[in-house]
């Protein structure tokens, strides 16, 4: 790549740092200028056009640029720029989208807290279940447990919650209070001769197990998503979440749904836990909340975990907690409009619709020579890479992603797969041009 002197990639490397990169790396090569963006396409300051086929960051469920989107935020800035929830005061438009979000709720929930990212919510829901131990006199009962590869964002605490490697090292993280599980993917950690329901009884297992060895007295919440995403979109094997449910019952261990990334239709229903019977006290919200364009999380969260925190709170005199932008009344507003528009316009049961068409598109992919196998749920997918004979683990997922690119096609690779999770208004054509363009970049690198 040629840079100018004073092109916005030159400028990029002097004075911006990056995240999830190697910087040294950004610093010698620079990266990919994203100047405009539309329907499930975005274009680069060279004039060259991608399907953006992870929905930029799991997120963007109407596409780039929805006007009617632009138009709310301008409407909402013009007649309430900025307000807060400190201190007894609020505003509309986050009164009407908890309303409606409780409403949506797959199971009954009581009360509605706004943040700004997947990482705030789920580090905010992680203190909240601490103060509620508290509570309740329960001082020793503060673990979380996580899972190996569960992807919960990077701040201390929910960077703790994550289980992968990535996000701990040189950070000093996990916490020594945060504790994690085997990672539900059969395809990666199934053993030799095993069926899928053995798998899932040893998963069971190793969770009880755990809880016994640490005490479930000592521990206050399980933290999963769905489908996990981060991880490398990894379904859950038959029967998983209803024995995950039953052992935390059993042992009055709080559950924390992390539907960031499937919420709001991803796996062809409003919320995942809808289609996966998972009935959670807690679920966390963002991402396609407002695809994104403007950045905004919530909690729900069930009165059985809600009661002892406003219980609390009157003991203490305030629930000492609070960010300047949570429910941001131009966020909420985008918000409210983007889930509207999501359900208005049938985007849930586009997932639906389109769901074997994806998968058995990605299936197709999966009988090329370099390909090792595929997995998904609606339209969240993978295609996993057989290693390279004398590469590093990931070198093959990660020249496909450059050849995919190559293709305009932009994916994200992870491990050895590379993922996809376009936006939810995507259709047939679309994906038939989308992995078309994969198929090529899979031939292009056997060609080489």
């Amino acid at each position: 790549m040629t840079v100018m002197p004073n092109s916005v990639e030159a400028r990029d490397v002097a004075y911006q740092m990056h995240q999830n990169v190697n910087l040294r790396k950004y610093e010698r090569e620079g990266g990919l200028v994203i100047e405009s963006g539309e329907g499930i396409y975005v274009t680069d300051n060279n004039g060259k056009r991608y399907i953006e086929a992870l929905a930029g960051l799991w997120s963007v469920a109407l596409g780039f640029g929805e006007k009617s989107l632009a138009e709310v935020a301008k409407q909402q800035m013009e007649k309430l720029p900025y307000y807060h929830t400190f201190a007894y005061k609020t505003h509309g438009p986050s009164v009407d989208l908890a309303e409606l979000l409780i409403k949506l709720a797959p199971v009954p929930m009581s009360k509605v807290h706004f943040t700004s990212s997947g990482s705030e919510a789920n580090d905010l829901a992680c203190k909240m279940v601490w103060y509620r131990s508290n509570a309740l006199g329960k001082k020793d009962k503060k673990k979380i447990i996580g899972r190996e590869k569960g992807y919960h964002g990077v701040t201390i605490a929910a960077g703790s919650i994550t289980g992968i490697t990535r996000n701990h090292e040189s950070f000093d993280l996990p916490l020594d209070r945060m504790i994690h599980t085997s990672c539900p993917s059969y395809v990666h950690y199934g053993k030799d001769g095993e069926t899928e329901e053995q798998f899932t009884a040893r998963l069971l297992k190793d969770l009880e197990d755990l809880i016994e060895r640490e005490g479930a007295d000592t521990i206050a919440a399980f933290w999963g998503e769905p489908v996990m995403g981060a991880g490398g979109v990894l379904v859950p094997p038959a029967g998983y979440w209803e024995g995950v449910q039953k052992i935390l019952k059993k042992n009055d261990i709080l559950l924390v749904a992390d539907e960031v990334i499937c919420g709001f239709g991803r796996i062809g229903t409003m919320f995942a836990c809808e289609r996966l019977n998972i009935e959670p006290d807690v679920l966390v919200l963002s991402k396609q909340i407002s695809s994104s364009y403007l950045p905004l999380s919530a909690i729900l969260m069930n009165d059985k975990f809600y009661q002892p925190i406003a219980d609390e709170s009157e003991r203490i005199g305030s629930f000492g907690h609070g960010f300047t932008a949570s429910g941001h009344p131009v966020a909420t507003a985008v918000g409210l409009a983007n889930v509207k528009i999501i359900i208005e316009r049938g985007l849930v049961a586009n997932a639906a619709a389109l769901e074997e068409k994806f998968l058995s598109g990605l299936a197709k992919l999966a009988e090329h020579p370099l390909a090792h196998s595929s997995r998904g749920i609606g339209l969240i997918g993978a295609l996993e890479m057989k290693p390279l004979a004398n590469g590093k683990p990931g070198d093959a997922a990660a020249a496909l992603q450059l050849a995919c690119e190559a293709e305009g096609v932009i994916t994200r690779n992870i491990g050895e797969a590379i993922c996809f999770c376009p936006p939810l208004i995507i259709t047939g054509e679309q994906i038939d041009e989308m992995f078309a363009a994969v198929g090529r970049a899979l031939d292009n690198l056997t060609a080489n």
